[in-house]
C-alpha cells in the first residue's frame, strides 16, 4: 500500500514543505514551499548555510549607506538566496514573506514586495515563480490587491484565522491564502480548557468553512491549510488544495501506510446553505466583524508580533556579522 503522504497527494491536495531546509524539501517531493522569518531563522543558525549567509552579508554591504540600510538589504538578499535555492529544488512556487513590522502599512508592503521581486528578477527568477507573503491585515489585503491587479505579482496572505479575512482575501485577487488551523487550536484548548478530535477540531473546522465558501461562489484563490499541531489535522483535510506541512509531520505521513481519504470536495459545496459577503471595499464592516472573533483578532495580533521578533533576531545576527 502506499504512504499516506502519496494518499494524500491522490485526493488532489498539493503538498508544501513549510521548511527552509534544502534537504527536508528535496526528500518529500512538495509543489512549493513555503518559508517565513522564524524558519529562515532556524536554518541561518545551521553550519551548511554559512555561505548563503556571507554572500548576503557581502551583499548588504555594498547596498547600505548606513548600518541600519546594510542590515535591511542582507535581510532581503538572503530571503532571496534561500528562495532561490528551494526554486532548484522544487518545481513550483516559494514564499517570501514581508517583513511583519509592515502589517499596518499598505504601501510599505506593496514597495518591499516590488524590491523582493526586482531581487529575484536579477538572479534570473520570474515572479511567477515567487509568492510574496503578507499578513492578513486590512493592509496587507489591500496591498495584496494591488500586486495582484496592477503588478501581476501573486500573493500568500498569511496569518489568516477567520472566514471575515478569508472573504477579503478572495474578493482581492489573492492567489492563495494560509489559514493557520494549529494556532487556531491552541488557541481554544487554552481558553476552553477542553480536549479536541480531529473531526471537532476548531482549526480543521475553520479550513473547512473557508474551502466550502470559495467552492460555494467559484473563488479561484488557492486555500492552504497551514500550521499543523497532528496528523489527525491533515487527513481532515485532505482534498483541500494544498496543504503546507512541517518536517516532522511530514515524516510521519511518508512512514505510514494508514488509510487517507479525501474529505474536502468542491463539488459538495455548491449545495450548502452559505450567506454571501463583502468587505473589500468596506473597511469598516471588516473591521467590525473581525474583531468579534476574539479568537482571529488575539491569533493575528500575536502572530504579527513573533515574526516581527524572530526578524529582529535575524537581523541581529546579520548585524553582528556585517560588524565583524
Amino acid at each position: 500500500m502506499s504512504s499516506s503522504l502519496d494518499q494524500l497527494k491522490a485526493t488532489g491536495t498539493t503538498v508544501v514543505c513549510d521548511s527552509g531546509d534544502f534537504a527536508t524539501i528535496g526528500k518529500y517531493k512538495p509543489q512549493d514551499a513555503t518559508t517565513n522569518p522564524s524558519l529562515i531563522l532556524a536554518a541561518a543558525k545551521k553550519p551548511e548555510y554559512a555561505k548563503l549567509i556571507d554572500e548576503a552579508v557581502a551583499y548588504g554591504k555594498k547596498h547600505g549607506k548606513d548600518i541600519d540600510a546594510q542590515v535591511d538589504a542582507t535581510l532581503d538578499n538572503l530571503l532571496v538566496q534561500f528562495g532561490k535555492e528551494i526554486l532548484q529544488i522544487v518545481p513550483g512556487k516559494v514564499s517570501t514573506e514581508v517583513d511583519a513590522r509592515f502589517s499596518f502599512d499598505k504601501q510599505a508592503s506593496i514597495d518591499k514586495a516590488l524590491h523582493l521581486i526586482e531581487l529575484y528578477k536579477e538572479l534570473g527568477i520570474d515572479k511567477s515563480r515567487v509568492l510574496i507573503k503578507l499578513a492578513s491585515t486590512w493592509e496587507g489585503i489591500q496591498a495584496a490587491h494591488i500586486l495582484q491587479s496592477e503588478h501581476g505579482i501573486n500573493c500568500n496572505l498569511t496569518l489568516m484565522f477567520s472566514l471575515v479575512q478569508a472573504i477579503a482575501a478572495a474578493e482581492a485577487g489573492a492567489y492563495l491564502i494560509s489559514p493557520f488551523v494549529g494556532r487556531i487550536l491552541d488557541w481554544y484548548k487554552a481558553n476552553t480548557k477542553q480536549e479536541y478530535t480531529a473531526e471537532n477540531d476548531p482549526g480543521v473546522k475553520s479550513v473547512q468553512q473557508i474551502f466550502n465558501y470559495y467552492k460555494k461562489y467559484d473563488y479561484n484563490t488557492i486555500v492552504m491549510g497551514a500550521s499543523f499541531r497532528n496528523i489527525g489535522e491533515i487527513t481532515e483535510l485532505a482534498g483541500c488544495d494544498y496543504l503546507t506541512i512541517a518536517p516532522a509531520l511530514l515524516e510521519q505521513l511518508y512512514n505510514s501506510q494508514d488509510s487517507v481519504p479525501q474529505k474536502l470536495k468542491a463539488d459538495g459545496a455548491k449545495s450548502l446553505d452559505i450567506e454571501r459577503k463583502s468587505y473589500l471595499k468596506n473597511e469598516a464592516d471588516f473591521r467590525f466583524d473581525f474583531n468579534e472573533d476574539t479568537m482571529a483578532v488575539h491569533k493575528l495580533s500575536e502572530g504579527i508580533s513573533k515574526f516581527a521578533a524572530d526578524a529582529v533576531t535575524l537581523k541581529d545576527i546579520l548585524k553582528s556579522k556585517i560588524q565583524a
